[in-house]
């Protein structure tokens, strides 16, 4: 399922064309859209990673700013680090890659499971702390519910992604079916833009997709809305949370914490979180996930 929110990468019916995993130093010695002095160079980087959820072009687009302002509030360089699937994100914090990362609801499910990852905030979006998984398909697509999708292409977008595969496999759980015998084909896009992107370019008959990423991506890109339509809708989940290894320093933790819960409160934090559509961060509850873990459990995953 997510967190925040996006756009681009691949096209996966018949040609994916998978790009390179992605790391990159925003605080490049010599970069012309920094300031960092020498002494603050040598300052160990911290690092945030991300699932490619959106486009690597457009996740760092979105994530540069946001980066920036940590440098500038922790007075250390940022690493941003980027990778294709939830998994490797999983495995990242689990062997301390990366500092913090942004993950899906239920690869925070599985991550908690398996190594007592831990929730650092979440962002809060139109006033809820929830996200929704949304069925779309083409706009002229004769398909007006979910059941009219059998013996249809349909596209999910990661295998760890509550959103983009555990809610719609369980729609199909209460229906005796599974994807297997109830879809014609079904592809993995990794990434919810690129299952938007499927389903408008008629790639695909329907995608299951964050409802955030979705909403963002109508709102930037008004292509999309006359190109897709949505034609159902789940029940809430615990919004994609911001995650941290259990092991982390408690000081650098609280450091992290701060700034992602006052960003709000000043001019430069709250023009990102606008541009992010984000109302603010807030402190999350493992608690929120339980609905995530009973479906996981009776689909069997």
């Amino acid at each position: 399922a997510s967190l925040i929110v996006i756009t681009l990468l691949i096209y996966l019916v018949g040609c994916l064309d998978r790009q390179p995993k992605k790391w990159v130093r925003l605080s490049a010695p010599g970069s012309e859209n920094h300031n960092y002095d020498a002494g603050r160079e040598r300052k160990v980087p911290f690092r945030i990673a991300i699932a490619t959820v959106i486009s690597p072009r457009e996740s760092f687009k979105l994530y540069s700013q946001l980066l920036d302002y940590f440098s500038e509030k922790l007075g250390r360089p940022a690493e941003f680090m980027q990778r294709e699937s939830y998994a490797e994100v999983n495995d990242m914090v689990r062997y301390g890659e990366c500092d913090v990362a942004f993950v899906c609801g239920y690869a925070y499910v599985e991550g908690h499971q398996d190594f007592g990852m831990q929730i650092l905030v979440v962002p809060q979006v139109k006033g809820e702390t929830v996200y929704r998984s949304y069925i779309i398909v083409p706009k002229d697509s004769s398909v007006e519910r979910f059941e009219d999708l059998r013996g249809k292409t349909f596209a999910f977008s990661d295998p760890l992604s509550n959103s983009g595969r555990l809610s719609p496999t369980y729609l199909l759980h209460k229906m005796g079916e599974t994807p297997e015998s109830f879809f014609k084909r079904f592809v993995f896009t990794y990434g919810h833009d690129n299952s938007v992107k499927a389903v408008a370019e008629k790639l695909v008959d329907g995608a299951a997709v964050d409802s955030v990423v979705y909403d963002y991506m109508i709102a930037t890109a008004p292509f999309y809305s006359d190109k897709t339509k949505k034609i159902a809708t789940s029940p809430p989940y615990g919004i994609p949370p911001v995650v941290v290894n259990p092991q982390i320093d408690p000081e650098l933790k609280r450091q992290f914490q701060a700034i992602f819960l006052n960003m709000h409160k000043d001019k430069k934090g709250k023009e990102i979180l606008t541009q992010l559509m984000i109302d603010k961060f807030v402190y999350g509850n493992d608690s929120d996930y339980n609905s995530i873990r009973e479906m996981a459990t009776k689909v069997g995953f």
